[in-house]
């Protein structure tokens, strides 16, 4: 069994405390463990590989990958130390955070199979078969709901809601975008869209006045987008729930100029963190598409409750 010392040595780095607290949960491997800690493959072999050689983690084997686990070099001094460390390490809660999310992903084995189906559509003709066809198929299935939307624009995605909502409150802060947007209802003959001029960090709805708030890539245009949940969780019914469209954090510095972007995308952990300390919950968070062109944006879906 190695030295007390040494093992004392290899804890004292903040890093593999990290790992260790994680490893403490679930079995891991190095492509997950970087995912979650946001640090290169051979940054953490060498970090497994010194907790290895200190007996305080072990692997197995599992397909192509090994899966690491604590050794047994680990006992109550260590968890000690382990629980110390949850309350000192500053990253230990988001790193907790990252690995339910990686998690959710190894679990969902046919995630694959949907994405190649995503993929076909709309390259290989079927008739009948699109995009639009489905969306329609989807929103008659939704049930009849009050809707917020927010940053909605000249009300495209208001038009689309409004044919199976009760009512669709639309807030956007252009007057001219409103004026389009009710513009289109009239000419549709839309009658239960209800556009309003306003911010959606002070939106113009009462308390508890709708069933589900929706911010559909609108919410990098935010200036304080802490403030925009927390409005919608005001708006929100109990029980009620939000939905979020929002691209994936990228390095497009020109979007600012050309779209008006204030942030330039949310990573899954920030957007799960802003609607936890918003008070939702439940959250749940996925890409759902990446554009094919450069510089390929990826579109983030986050979907929660506001408790009952």
């Amino acid at each position: 069994m190695p030295s007390l010392v040494k093992i004392l040595r290899v804890v004292a780095d903040p890093n593999r405390l990290r790992i260790l607290l994680l490893l403490e949960r679930e079995e891991l491997s190095v492509a997950e463990l970087q995912e979650i800690l946001a640090m290169g493959q051979s940054t953490i072999s060498t970090h497994l590989s010194q907790l290895k050689q200190a007996g305080l983690v072990e692997d197995r084997r599992t397909g192509k990958s090994n899966l690491y686990h604590p050794g047994s070099a680990g006992g109550s001094p260590l968890e000690e130390i382990l629980a110390r460390a949850k309350a000192e390490i500053p990253e230990a809660a988001a790193d907790q955070a990252a690995m339910r999310r990686v998690l959710l992903k190894r679990k969902d084995k046919m995630r694959a199979f949907f994405d190649s189906v995503a993929g076909r559509l709309g390259k290989d003709y079927v008739p009948g078969k699109s995009w639009k066809s489905l969306a329609e198929a989807l929103l008659r299935l939704m049930p009849p709901l009050t809707i917020a939307d927010l940053g909605a624009g000249e009300g495209s995605f208001a038009l689309l809601l409004a044919q199976r909502a009760t009512k669709v409150i639309a807030v956007d802060s252009s007057a001219k975008m409103i004026e389009v947007g009710r513009e289109q209802a009239l000419r549709h003959g839309v009658t239960n869209i209800d556009f309003r001029l306003g911010d959606m960090e002070e939106i113009p709805i009462a308390a508890a006045e709708v069933d589900l708030v929706f911010f559909s890539q609108s919410l990098h245009h935010a200036l304080h987008p802490a403030h925009a949940l927390a409005e919608a969780m005001r708006i929100l019914k109990p029980g009620g729930r939000i939905a979020i469209l929002d691209l994936v954090k990228h390095r497009f510095e020109e979007a600012r100029e050309l779209y008006a972007d204030e942030w330039l995308g949310f990573s899954e952990a920030e957007l799960e963190s802003l609607l936890e300390k918003a008070g939702f919950v439940s959250v749940e968070t996925s890409v759902v598409d990446k554009e094919p062109e450069t510089p390929q944006f990826q579109t983030l879906l986050a979907v929660a409750n506001k408790p009952a």
